[in-house]
């Protein structure tokens, strides 16, 4: 039986992940919490590692209810606490001096800060997924390879690459349900990939790009052929989830079935 094997919810979007056994659907679609913080520039754009490597160095590890960061500077010892409501100014201005220009911690408690704002359901990949690509690298651990890819739900007890069955044909979508939660899945996803901070994996990583898209060509041929998986981030599912579903929770353990294949609840499907 395919299920939930676990849940990875982002608080600080483009930082570190924590491990949770249930999360809420909000009514944007979003998972209560995931990516709900961002970092931000004066003049509004989000801190990434695409835009600042210093995010590579920054471990953030965070108590969801007591609202507390900690934050930490690799390869050093001392840690910063700050509560992310009563302590705002505290913070920021830490990560002003961390990153050497103004930023701000900004909040969208409503529908987070999503990669893609189109689908900003929670991310699915399955465990074997990850475990077959890491495998293809030598010196790169799967928790590795989780930390890369950053997705929130991760299916167990199905082959690697159980994924490609939720895509159909364009224009349609497959719906599938997660203990009592309808999902559709709608595209591949290209998370914004953070480099490693695992220096031993770095020559390993070098040449992903090629090992990965020879890889799919291998194993997805008939994805690869029209586009789906043509850039090598596209390993995870974009998802919505219908309004009505809006504080529904997503558990560690809950079976996955697939559904159907329709047209989608929603218009405009990113293809």
């Amino acid at each position: 039986m395919s299920y939930v094997a676990s849940i990875h919810i982002y608080p600080v979007k483009s930082l570190d992940g924590i491990a949770v056994s249930q999360a809420t659907i909000l009514a944007s679609g979003a998972l209560e919490g995931d990516r709900s913080l961002a970092i931000c520039d004066q003049a509004g754009e989000l801190i990434n590692s695409k835009r600042n490597s210093g995010v590579n160095f920054l471990h953030l590890s965070f108590d969801i209810k007591q609202r507390i960061a900690c934050l930490k500077i690799k390869d050093t010892e001392q840690e910063f606490f700050f509560h992310v409501d009563r302590e705002r100014p505290g913070i920021e201005c830490w990560l002003s001096s961390y990153f050497g220009f103004p930023v701000k911690l900004i909040e969208n408690l409503l529908t987070g800060f999503p990669d893609d704002t189109a689908t900003p359901g929670p991310t699915i990949i399955s465990t074997e997924t990850i475990a077959e690509v890491a495998s293809w690298f030598p010196r790169v651990c799967v928790n590795e390879m989780r930390h890369r890819l950053r997705a929130n739900i991760e299916i167990g007890d199905v082959p690697a690459f159980w994924e490609d069955q939720l895509f159909p044909e364009a224009n349609e979508v497959l719906r599938f349900k997660i203990g009592t939660v309808i999902f559709e899945a709608i595209n591949p996803g290209q998370p914004c990939i953070r480099s490693t901070r695992n220096y031993a994996a770095t020559e390993a990583y070098s040449n992903i790009k090629n090992v990965l898209a020879a890889k799919q060509k291998e194993i997805m041929p008939d994805l690869v052929k029209i586009g789906r998986l043509n850039n090598f981030s596209r390993l995870i599912v974009n998802t919505r989830v219908p309004h009505q579903a809006a504080g529904q929770i997503v558990h560690i353990g809950d079976e996955v079935q697939i559904l159907s294949v329709s047209k989608s609840l929603f218009n405009n499907i990113p293809d």
